[in-house]
């Protein structure tokens, strides 16, 4: 058996003699990526992927940032092994989106925040979503309404109650990402909160809240008392 052989089954015998958990990120990865190249094992490929996500986010969360144009520029990366670690991606924000369901409540805005916060807290551009409920604060429909830059995202009042009205929606809540990771409401997003909020008392189609989401943390305008 060669040198390079050994080296890249190390990491699948050390998963069937003490299972996934004593794995590192590199060597789980090494294994979904199974084979390196002549002068790369699967492992030191697994390591370069993570040494070029490291300049945006450490650890697996960094593979939601890394493009394919970008994984494949490692040699050895090419399409298969680059879609792979998307695939593994986006199966994280899958599983995490399935387990919050459990729990999510529209009037508890922790559960919309955890329902919400993988699939959202990754993106680099601002998205805002919103969500159409009905009486008793159960999620009819959901639709993106602006993606705006790092900076800002444009959304419109008329847009939002014509897909609340075409859905017979009885109340709406806002959802959106601060790319910065900082969930900290800006001087816009109050504004722009205020005024769906009075809008929604005139179409009588309340705004039940407004969250925003950063790394790992939120604000609800609700409950900051800025709605």
């Amino acid at each position: 058996m060669s040198t390079n052989l050994l080296k890249e089954e190390l990491p699948y015998e050390k998963f069937l003699a003490l299972g996934p958990q004593a794995l590192t990120e590199a060597e789980l990865l090494a294994i979904t990526i199974r084979t390196g190249t002549k002068n790369c094992t699967a492992l030191e490929l697994a390591q370069q992927i993570f040494q070029k996500a490291s300049g945006k986010t450490k650890g697996l969360n960094g593979l939601h940032h890394l493009s394919l144009q970008e994984l494949m520029e490692i040699p050895g990366i090419g399409e298969v092994k680059a879609v792979k670690v998307k695939c593994i991606a986006e199966m994280a924000i899958r599983m995490s989106k399935q387990r919050a369901a459990d729990t999510l409540k529209f009037d508890t805005p922790e559960t919309v925040a955890d329902y919400y916060m993988e699939q959202m807290r990754h993106l680099e551009k601002e998205k805002i979503l919103l969500l159409l409920l009905d009486n008793k604060l159960h999620l009819i429909e959901e639709y993106m309404i602006s993606l705006g830059t790092v900076n800002a995202s444009l959304l419109s009042v008329r847009d939002v109650f014509i897909k609340a009205l075409k859905a017979r929606a009885s109340h709406i809540m806002l959802l959106h990402n601060h790319p910065s990771g900082d969930p900290s409401p800006s001087k816009e997003d109050i504004m722009m909160t205020q005024t769906m909020k009075e809008a929604g008392k005139l179409m009588d189609i309340p705004l039940v809240d407004h969250i925003i989401l950063g790394d790992g943390s939120f604000v609800s305008l609700k409950k900051e008392e800025l709605l």
